[in-house]
């Protein structure tokens, strides 16, 4: 049996100095490699106003359903202070059985393992897919603006005629061990601000001025407060964290014109993007009128909730999962977003990857046997099916 080497397409991604938005030959080396494999790969720039340009790679084998797309991103987070680092963060050094690199985890090694899979499966079958089509949706936008990815790869296919059937995103999902934790949905996010107005004076004369400081201390205790559910059998209670605080003011002695906060709600899915939206500004509208305030709120999101229900995709991963580490993992839906939040429109998604531990920090790094591992279990779908 053909055995492909994750380890070594990671260590080559990984090389690639592929920081937001900027690409620096990670898609044109998995072009190369796939195309080797018999792969059609299709390699798309898309552009929009006051966005930086991002290339992206959408390459298939077979023409028949079910299509199985893995999808994830080739662009990472800064490596910060390099330092700091114990091996050079892009320098994709191994240190004994230790892989190191910005973007190891998240998630050049995760494309490299469905890579490795996915030429170990089609080495076995003559160069053709066992079930189906194989597909990646590779961007370089997800940790940047999310805007000239994978949502307008998508659309390109929709315009094609070109369907996904299932989808496998390679974020690493696992807290300590692989095999803990397959996400089957996420959370919506929506941030919102809000802004109270006042009248500026001089602290000395009060009575001349409309401190809109207290006001908005007021507001937001009455959201941060609110009680919004109970959680589902999937997720987690909804809640709503004030981050920003700031008035037009900085002198002591200036009451400001305004001021103002924003905060930042997950939802689950008791809630739509609209009805949450529409519960936060009846909190504020009673909120101003005890306190009497003049107010402005403002919303925006990057994604709805969503949540693929189990059914054959979910438990057909969950048995190679099982299969591969012996562990049967525990479907969750916690943590911040990914493109699964565009995926779902299109197909059923879920995420299955690497430990996350060190998902954006200094010495960022994976195992060997991990990578390895994973490889194993993206064969294992492959080998079963997923539908």
């Amino acid at each position: 049996m053909s055995r492909h080497d994750p380890v070594a397409i990671a260590q080559s991604l990984i090389r690639c100095q592929s920081v937001t938005p900027h690409d620096d030959g990670a898609l044109d080396y998995l072009a190369s490699v796939l195309k080797r494999a018999g792969f059609s790969v299709h390699r798309m720039t898309f552009s929009a106003p006051d966005t930086p340009d991002v290339d992206n790679l959408y390459a298939r084998i077979g023409t028949e359903g079910p299509n199985l797309c893995f999808a994830g991103h080739t662009d990472v987070v800064p490596a910060g202070d390099e330092q700091a680092w114990d091996a050079p963060p892009f320098a994709a050094e191994l240190r004994g059985e230790t892989l190191f690199g910005r973007g190891a985890v998240d998630m050049k090694g995760a494309i490299a393992c469905f890579v490795a899979a996915s030429l170990d499966h089609l080495s076995a079958n003559n160069g053709a897919p066992l079930h189906g089509s194989i597909s990646l949706l590779i961007t370089g936008d997800e940790e940047g603006p999310s805007i000239n990815g994978t949502v307008k790869v998508l659309d390109w296919l929709a315009e094609r005629g070109e369907t996904l059937d299932a989808c496998i995103v390679g974020e690493p999902t696992n807290p300590k061990a692989l095999g803990d934790e397959i996400k089957i949905g996420r959370r919506g996010s929506l941030s919102g601000k809000l802004v109270v107005h006042g009248r500026q004076g001089h602290v000395a004369y009060p009575h001349l001025a409309d401190n809109p400081v207290p006001k908005l201390a007021r507001m937001i205790n009455r959201l941060s407060d609110a009680h919004l559910d109970e959680g589902t059998e999937h997720f987690a209670p909804s809640n709503l964290e004030v981050c920003v605080i700031g008035a037009a003011s900085r002198a002591t002695n200036v009451i400001p014109a305004h001021a103002y906060a924003e905060f930042n709600i997950r939802y689950n899915t008791n809630w739509t993007r609209d009805t949450i939206e529409s519960r936060l500004a009846q909190l504020c509208r009673d909120a101003a009128d005890d306190v009497g305030a003049q107010y402005d709120l403002s919303f925006s999101g990057t994604g709805d909730v969503f949540l693929t229900e189990p059914g054959p995709f979910v438990a057909s991963v969950r048995d190679a999962v099982h299969d591969v580490t012996g562990r049967i993992p525990e479907l969750t839906t916690g943590g911040g977003t990914s493109d699964a939040r565009f995926i779902q429109a299109h197909c059923p998604v879920l995420e299955f990857g690497l430990v996350n531990a060190t998902i954006h920090a200094i010495n960022e790094h994976t195992t060997v046997g991990d990578l390895m591992t994973l490889r194993d279990v993206y064969r294992r779908i492959l080998d079963k099916g997923v539908m």
